[in-house]
């Protein structure tokens, strides 16, 4: 009998009965979607299942690798037994064997989710696709196998869905708990140690969408488990459930009983004379003065950005402070909202502050960035020439009593007296 590595690199691996890997490897990959380093390569897993009444195949891989893909399908399937061809998920190295699939199992129907039937158009860039668009409660036979589908949307795509094979309790789960890990192996119990594959993957494919993370455990929780097959990286036969654990631990809030029923505003400063500080302790002093609100102050000289990332994750409100040096803020904190693409920050109340010598662009620049994330900005940010005076530092306070006070939803709006405008 071959050796997994073996049928790895050979043909078909069975990880259940009638049940088959098909995928590609891609040990030297070095970075994936060129934000992810991947030490260990990555694999590209689509699965062949077989029933009485036909074969369904799920997932293709990257086109690079269709030869490989189109070989270990030939050992264990004929083409004209293909009746379903199921995408879990569109990116290009999920479909790249796609088109040469259907040119040769053209009698195939094509299941895909609901919410991936324009971004297929777009991937193969034809006007007469038959497919058929499923959601959760769907399902099709294979005669004495059935394929029951879960709508698990941004997971990380819109058109992310799950695929569970109900007679052998595998579920075909897409990217969700995946990884980037290459081993020929393929099994959780039987390659090396992906541990830190596994958490990577989450913090930067999956943490982003944390809620949506949260909703497809709310089906996949109840599911009994026999395999978890996604669609990168191992295998998961050995104790699948503690991965879905430990998503559902990743997923879920660790501070959020740290401030009760309090909101919670982040003031983050980087100051190189001192001036920069005062406004920020100021802003800090406006906001600590409105009840229900913690304030928590951050000296972004002092800190690494990941943990700062970890707090702004479970913040309500977040306001940075930045001198102006050469027309710029300061580099940690681009640091700081570059890293927080990797967490949802979409709604939470944004503001800016710093002070300058020449020209102070910084408060501006950091405001259009905060609404690049998606954060809402409804007052405008305070600046202050050099050392900030009585009265700059009155606006500092009044800027963070007004941000408390949209926080706990007691701001008054103020109407606008055009004529003073004039």
């Amino acid at each position: 009998m071959a050796t997994p590595a073996a049928a790895a690199s050979n043909g078909a691996i069975g990880i259940a009965p009638g049940v088959h890997w098909i995928g590609a490897l891609d040990p030297d990959l070095r970075n994936f979607d060129i934000i992810l380093r991947t030490a260990n390569g990555t694999t590209y897993n689509a699965y062949v299942v077989r029933g009485s009444a036909g074969v369904a195949v799920i997932d293709t891989v990257k086109e690079e690798f269709t030869d490989d893909f189109l070989r270990r399908l030939e050992s264990v399937a004929r083409y004209d037994e293909i009746r379903a061809i199921v995408l879990n998920h569109l990116e290009p190295d999920h479909t790249g064997a796609l088109p040469e699939l259907l040119r040769r199992a053209p009698h195939a129907q094509l299941y895909i989710s609901t919410r991936a039937q324009p971004m297929l158009k777009g991937l193969l860039k034809e006007d007469t696709l038959y497919y058929q668009a499923v959601t959760t409660g769907d399902s099709i036979s294979l005669g004495d196998r059935t394929l029951s589908f879960l709508h698990t949307p941004y997971l990380h795509w819109p058109d992310t869905q799950c695929t569970y094979l109900v007679e052998e309790k595998i579920l075909f789960s897409g990217d969700v708990f995946g990884c980037h890990f290459c081993d020929p192996r393929l099994f959780n119990d039987a390659v090396g140690d992906f541990r830190f594959s596994f958490e990577y993957y989450y913090a930067h494919i999956m943490r982003p969408f944390r809620t949506w993370v949260r909703e497809a455990l709310d089906l996949i929780e109840p599911l009994e488990l026999a395999i978890l097959a996604p669609a990168h990286g191992p295998i998961l036969r050995d104790a699948p459930s503690r991965y879905v654990n430990r998503y559902r631990a990743l997923a879920e809030s660790s501070l959020k009983n740290e401030a009760g029923e309090e909101r919670t505003l982040l003031v983050f400063y980087l100051s190189a004379y001192g001036n920069t500080r005062l406004m920020a302790e100021a802003i800090a002093s406006g906001a600590d003065g409105v009840d229900g609100v913690r304030v928590s102050l951050y000296d972004l000289q002092g800190g690494e950005v990941q943990p700062f990332v970890d707090l702004i994750e479970e913040a309500d409100g977040l306001v940075f402070g930045s001198p102006t040096i050469n027309g710029d803020a300061v580099k940690p904190v681009w640091d700081l909202l570059s890293s927080l693409t990797a967490v949802s920050v979409r709604g939470k109340l944004g503001a800016a502050f710093g002070s300058y010598g020449w020209s102070g662009e910084a408060v501006a620049m950091i405001e259009d960035r905060l609404r690049g994330l998606k954060l809402r900005v409804p007052l405008p940010g305070v600046k202050a020439k050099l050392i900030p005076n009585a009265d700059e530092l009155s606006h500092c306070t009044d800027l963070g009593r007004e941000l408390a006070l949209h926080l706990t939803g007691r701001f008054e709006h103020k109407v606008i007296d055009m004529a003073a405008l004039r």
